[in-house]
């Protein structure tokens, strides 16, 4: 599955690989993950249909969970290296103000393994020099929703927090 969103995008918004919803639908952040994405966005003030929204890997991979329940599963560095051409390509297109990358394996596809997400979150980086793209990483909202009751609140709120980081750029 490609993204989807404005060819004149100024920020695009790279999660993991599509869940369950998405594969279903054929649209990226549509599911339970997009919906707080959603809710985060439009906190923020930013229009989903201003911001271009794809993967880092194309497909959906998954397992068979309880009953007919398609459980996802991480891509291995294989499925990541074998989609990195689109994801390259859409960037190069679209020629974006700041990417926002969601999750380890997001932000691992474009900067390189060592990258910690834990360690770098809501911090405006500048990775391949020059003034753009400027990049924002963050967790990615699937990790938010499957939080211990205690921590989703506080993980939510600075997950919003980060999403705000970007306003300035749409």
């Amino acid at each position: 599955m490609f993204g989807e969103g404005p060819a004149d995008a100024t920020v695009v918004i790279v999660g993991e690989q599509p869940g369950d919803k998405e594969d279903l639908e054929g649209r990226p952040f549509v599911g339970p993950a997009g919906k707080l994405l959603d809710a985060a966005l439009d906190d923020a003030g930013i229009d989903r249909e201003k911001v271009y929204l794809t993967n880092a890997v194309k497909h959906f991979k998954w397992e068979r969970g309880p009953g007919k329940r398609r459980i996802h599963k991480k891509p291995n560095d294989t499925e990541i290296r074998a989609c990195h051409p689109w994801l390259e390509a859409e960037l190069s297109v679209l020629h974006p103000h700041v990417v926002v990358l969601l999750g380890a394996t997001a932000a691992q596809a474009l900067l390189g393994k060592a990258f910690r997400v834990t360690q770098s979150r809501g911090k405006v980086l500048h990775p391949w020099g020059g003034d753009e793209p400027l990049v924002v990483a963050t967790v990615h909202p699937s990790s938010v929703l499957r939080s211990p009751a205690g921590d989703r609140e506080a993980n939510e709120k600075a997950f919003r927090r980060d999403i705000s980081k970007i306003a300035k750029y749409v």
